[in-house]
Formats: C-alpha cells, sequence, structure tokens
C-alpha cells in the first residue's frame, strides 16, 4: 500500500476544490443529493474487491494514459468554465486511468461495476433533464390525483400543479425528476451487485423493473406531501415532513425492490424443471 500513498495525495490535492465546491453547491440540494452517496457506495464497492484487485499480478497497461489525459482536460474545463459535469466526470476518468496505468486492464474488469455505478453521480445537461422530466411530473400528477379523488379528497390539478383544499402544491422537479428515477436506478443496481443472484433472467427482469417501481415511489413520495399538507398546512409540506417525505421515497422504493426480487426468486424457482426421479430402490 505504500506505493499508493503518493497517489491518493494527488488526487486529493486535484479534486479537494471540487468537492468544496460539491459538498457547498450541488449535493446540498434535493436533484443531487444523492451525489455523496453514490460516491461513498463507489469507494466501499472499490475497497470491497481491492484484496482480490491486489491479488492480481501487476501489468500496468499505457492504455491509462490517454485516459488520463482526457480526465485532467475534463478537470481543467470544468474547473475553468463552471462545468460541473465535466468536473464530476473527471473524477471516474482519472481513477479509472490510475487503476489501469498502475495495475493494467485486468483489475479494471474487476472494478467495471464501481466505476459504471460512479456515473449516477455525474450531473446530466439542464436541457435534457428538464425535457424527460416534464412527462414524468405530468404522469406523477395525475396518477396523484385520481388516487386521493378516488379516495374521497377534494382535489383537482392543473399540469403538474396539484389543488388539495386550499392549498396548491407544484410538483418539483426533485419529488418526480429524472434525477430521482436516475438515483433509484442506482439503488437498485447497487442491490443486484451486493446480492448477486446467479439467475440472469432474475436480474434482467429486477433492473427493468427498477424504472416501474421507481415511478410507484415519486407518487407514494407526492400523495406523502400532498396529505401533509392537507391536514397540517403549506409550512409543514414544505417544512421538515418535506425531507421526511425523501426518506418515505426511498424507503418505498427500497420495499418494493426487495418485494419484486422475492416474487421474482418465487416464479425463477417455480419454473425451474422438476429434478429426474430418483432410481428405484433394490428389492
Amino acid at each position: 500500500m505504500p506505493e499508493w500513498w503518493p497517489v491518493l495525495a494527488g488526487l486529493v490535492v486535484l479534486f479537494a476544490p471540487t468537492f468544496d465546491n460539491l459538498f457547498a453547491g450541488a449535493w446540498i440540494g434535493e436533484e443531487q443529493g444523492h451525489g455523496p452517496i453514490i460516491f461513498a457506495l463507489t469507494l466501499w464497492l472499490i475497497w470491497r474487491k481491492w484484496p482480490a484487485v491486489l491479488a492480481l499480478p501487476a501489468q500496468p497497461s499505457s492504455l491509462g494514459w490517454p485516459l488520463l489525459a482526457i480526465g485532467l482536460a475534463l478537470h481543467l474545463l470544468g474547473r475553468s468554465q463552471s462545468i460541473l459535469m465535466f468536473e464530476v466526470s473527471s473524477i471516474l476518468c482519472v481513477m479509472a486511468a490510475i487503476i489501469v496505468v498502475k495495475r493494467g486492464l485486468a483489475a479494471f474488469r474487476l472494478l467495471w461495476f464501481p466505476f459504471f455505478f460512479m456515473l449516477f453521480m455525474v450531473p446530466l445537461p439542464s436541457e435534457l433533464v428538464a425535457a424527460l422530466t416534464l412527462p414524468m411530473k405530468m404522469a406523477v400528477s395525475y396518477v396523484t390525483e385520481q388516487l386521493l379523488f378516488v379516495a374521497g379528497y377534494p382535489i383537482g390539478r392543473s399540469g403538474v400543479v396539484l389543488q388539495i383544499g386550499q392549498y396548491q402544491l407544484l410538483v418539483a422537479d426533485a419529488c418526480a425528476g429524472l434525477q430521482t428515477l436516475l438515483t433509484l436506478e442506482a439503488l437498485g443496481l447497487f442491490y443486484l451487485n451486493v446480492v448477486r443472484h446467479t439467475s440472469a433472467v432474475r436480474n434482467v427482469a429486477l433492473a427493468i423493473l427498477i424504472i416501474p417501481i421507481s415511478f410507484c415511489a415519486n407518487v407514494v413520495r407526492v400523495v406523502t406531501l400532498t396529505l401533509v399538507t392537507y391536514y397540517y398546512g403549506d409550512a409543514a409540506g414544505q417544512g421538515f415532513l418535506h425531507g421526511f417525505a425523501g426518506m418515505v421515497l426511498f424507503l418505498t422504493a427500497l420495499v418494493l425492490i426487495l418485494g419484486v426480487d422475492s416474487a421474482l426468486q418465487l416464479a425463477v424457482r417455480r419454473g425451474k424443471p422438476a429434478g429426474a426421479a430418483a432410481p428405484a430402490g433394490a428389492p
């Protein structure tokens, strides 16, 4: 490990200003609030695989140098032009390049999932997020209105604005946007990587079903906020309980993921062909 201390020191010096900006800006907001969680889980995934990486024979590859150059260029451009997407992308590129340069492609293949997982903390262009978020917010608003209307609440809707009683609620991007969907997708993929099912059908099915699970979790969060506002007022809905609704979102998603995974496990077991009949015993 002593050979890695200069590398770690260089990474700290290089990216400390970036992380300072993230923790003081983007990562304290709801839309990018998942960033530190994704990064912490990435470091844990790398640490979990690190003994296996060190067990591999070191085969440094020159292919890491172009990737390192790209990462440093992204960092320079992102810092100088205040482009957060480039700054965060440079963290991924530089870390991956160092692994390839020092340990080789075999080590990178062993760590492919942590670096893929880190993609979820890279901010997307605001234009793309806005274009994809509006239909999602419309759908969540519609389902919320229908559920509460059937339950007997005085609710109406105009676009993404819900009117319940004397209160109006705007379904914001953080409540039902693309970033929330990506965060929950990351949570599901992390779950898949940790449990490591042997059934490919089960893994693929759960990865696909995470999308409707995320939608349902968003609906539960907006319904919760709407009911909190209806019973306790606008101050409660926008205050502490608004943050608590975010916890409800992730807890709901986690429960749904576990429930769907259990159902898939049962379906896979039932789908397996019956074992061959045991040979008859001797008389």
